[in-house]
């Protein structure tokens, strides 16, 4: 799988299956149905095509995640570096902090977190 982005709709639906995982399908239906209004068509539509990127897997009518929520999110802040920042952390960092301040506990975990990945 090389595309990690989904959309709004699909965020969702995922986001219900990480915090479900494992669940079986016709729980997985009954949960779209409430929270987003599906039927159960959509909801299998969604999943086959989510499975098919390799996202999750259905294996006899039990749902669960081939990429965790945490990778979803690594990978997915990783393409945005790559994509807009030339994979440069540091630019992506001066972008982010011009537009957020950054507090003296996020700097302080970010030094915490550079000097671990320094050893």
């Amino acid at each position: 799988m090389n595309d990690y982005s989904l959309g709004v709709i699909e965020t969702k639906f995922a986001e219900i299956i990480w915090d479900n995982e494992p669940i079986k399908s016709g729980d997985l239906v009954k949960i779209c149905m409430e929270k987003l209004g599906w039927k159960k068509p959509t909801t299998y539509s969604i999943l086959r095509k989510l499975c098919f990127r390799g996202f999750f897997v259905n294996n006899n009518g039990i749902v669960t995640s081939l990429i965790s929520k945490d990778e979803f999110s690594s990978r997915q802040a990783n393409e945005i570096v790559q994509k807009s920042f030339e994979g440069s952390l540091p630019k992506f960092i001066a972008a982010f902090s011009s537009e957020n301040k950054l507090t003296a506990k996020d700097i302080e975990a970010i030094k915490t977190l550079l000097k671990e990945m320094d050893k």
